[in-house]
């Protein structure tokens, strides 16, 4: 970008890698790093996993039957749900086990993203931060670890509001082309695709 269009970024979207934030801070001294709600609620999911994975080791073969298949049930959005999928969730949630806990602190550090002001979001963050540490769940303390240590660039959501999420989505659509179309001889061939299934362009007519 250059010296001098660097210096007019003022946010930059980013995932929770060092080496992104180290070159911001380097060539963007005047941008807002903030770090990506997609990249944070993927780290959350995959505490929730992680915890069910650990749960689904301790059981015996009897208890497993009524925990199979509770993966995309926990990492769901709840209006994401059909009726069955209600039904079982509420059934497992009157279970008092760290899997429910696992759930209902995923659900509770969704709403930080809906608060407008920045202090009572950070006011939110912090209790459920509090809560997590206190789940005796590790995946969560691990999670609650990489927060801490990223705080100003999540917080920073409340002033911005910015996501990288339509980036993703487009670039997890360019790579289901790619794969259901075994590659391509060059790329050329490879952008033309991204033009016709990305843009809605139409087919060219058969001479």
């Amino acid at each position: 970008m250059g010296k001098r269009r660097c210096q007019t970024l003022r946010v930059v979207c980013m995932d929770m890698w060092a080496a992104y934030a180290k070159l911001v801070g380097e060539h963007a001294v005047n941008a807002q790093i903030l770090f990506d709600r997609f990249h944070i609620v993927k780290h959350l999911n995959e505490a929730v996993d992680a915890a069910r994975r650990q749960l689904w080791r301790q059981l015996t073969s009897k208890q497993r039957v009524a925990f199979k298949g509770t993966r995309w049930l926990l990492l769901k959005n709840p209006w994401n749900l059909n009726d069955g999928q209600k039904e079982r969730l509420s059934t497992l949630v009157r279970w008092n086990s760290p899997l429910v806990r696992a759930w209902y602190l995923k659900e509770s550090f969704q709403l930080f993203w809906t608060y407008k002001q920045p202090w009572r979001a950070k006011q939110h963050l912090l209790k459920w931060m509090k809560v997590a540490m206190r789940s005796k769940l590790e995946p969560f303390k691990k999670f609650v670890g990489m927060l801490r240590s990223h705080l100003d660039g999540v917080l920073a959501w409340t002033q911005t509001r910015l996501s990288n999420g339509a980036v993703e989505g487009m670039n997890n659509k360019i790579k289901s082309i790619s794969h259901r179309s075994f590659g391509f001889r060059s790329a050329a061939n490879f952008i033309a695709a991204i033009y016709h299934c990305c843009a809605g362009l139409p087919l060219p007519l058969e001479g």
